[in-house]
């Protein structure tokens, strides 16, 4: 009979978070205590801000559905092993759509795991190797959380860096957000050392150290740390001016390009769209994004893009040529 209530809620709500209908002369059994007392657990379940049915008759019983929010959940061992490798696999490769709230989450469910549930993690991690699509490079799944960890706790965070020419150094910053382009992570933080807001290549990131101070988070120039990321990039690199005309609707167009470059406008009632970006990735890499795109485009400007898609069209075209 389990009689610390604070256990046996813990436990009622294991086995009312398996999506099935619990009877409640099986959840008495499971949980060696009165039919009633079930039912007063269930009325602390529902206090706590779990939404819990109940079903009446012969048949009836409970079953935990979807509420107004989100409420905590209680995971067993293998769940929580399966999400943490899961997340971690996934922060390991800047993947479209895996944003800060995921690395968050990987972050506080690494905090609360014991050690020997780490050391599972640790292992399976370490014994499997991913196949992946992405062109971005890999990085330390500590790292990030480490660092999510920070700017969710707006704590100073130091680190090793190294610069694009291999220069190194050390850094000390206060943590503002973690951004993802889809290829890449990039944190914007405040550098104490320069006194000045600054970007920062994950992958180049090593030793990264939560030092315990905490800060007053600054006013960032831009307000928004995805926009303070653009402008930091073609600051640095040589950006140029694309226009593309698609042969499909706007709305289809979006959908497959990576957001960083902004929304096409429709034209010719809606059945084309014009797309026109600030851009400074390689004209040749550039080329190949929009073939892939999977619809018919046609690109007015510049004139470096124009022919190198010229070229890319015509050596696709003799690849594809029987000998």
């Amino acid at each position: 009979m389990t009689t610390d209530t604070p256990a046996r809620l813990l436990t009622l709500l294991s086995l009312l978070q398996t999506p099935r209908e619990w009877p409640g002369g099986e959840l008495a059994d499971r949980l060696g205590v009165s039919r009633r007392t079930v039912r007063r657990d269930i009325d602390r379940l529902r206090e706590l801000g779990y939404p819990v049915r109940a079903t009446m008759g012969s048949d009836g019983g409970y079953r935990l559905v979807a509420g107004k929010a989100m409420p905590p959940l209680v995971l067993d061992d293998e769940e929580a092993v399966a999400i943490a490798v899961g997340l971690r696999a996934g922060a390991g490769h800047a993947v479209a759509g895996l944003d800060e709230a995921s690395v968050r989450a990987l972050a506080k469910l690494e905090q609360v795991l014991p050690s020997r549930l780490r050391h599972r993690v640790a292992t399976l991690q370490s014994a499997t190797t991913p196949l992946t699509s992405g062109d971005g490079p890999s990085i330390a799944p500590g790292t990030l959380t480490v660092m999510a960890s920070t700017v969710a706790g707006r704590e100073r965070l130091r680190f090793a860096y190294r610069a694009g020419d291999g220069t190194e150094s050390r850094r000390v910053t206060e943590p503002y957000r973690l951004v993802s382009t889809g290829r890449r992570w990039y944190l914007v933080a405040y550098d104490l050392d320069r006194e000045d807001w600054r970007t920062f290549r994950v992958d180049r990131v090593s030793e990264p150290f939560a030092t315990g101070a905490r800060f007053a988070p600054r006013e960032l120039p831009t307000g928004d740390a995805a926009e303070f990321l653009r402008r930091s990039i073609h600051r640095r690199n040589d950006s140029y001016e694309i226009v593309v005309v698609f042969h499909a609707p706007a709305e289809a167009v979006a959908a497959l390009l990576p957001p960083w470059m902004g929304a096409p406008d429709a034209v010719d009632g809606g059945t084309s769209c014009v797309l026109r970006a600030t851009v400074s990735d390689p004209v040749e890499w550039m080329a190949a994004r929009l073939a892939t795109a999977g619809v018919e485009f046609r690109v007015r400007e510049p004139a470096e893009l124009v022919e190198c898609v010229r070229d890319l069209g015509a050596r696709l075209g003799r690849a594809a040529q029987d000998d």
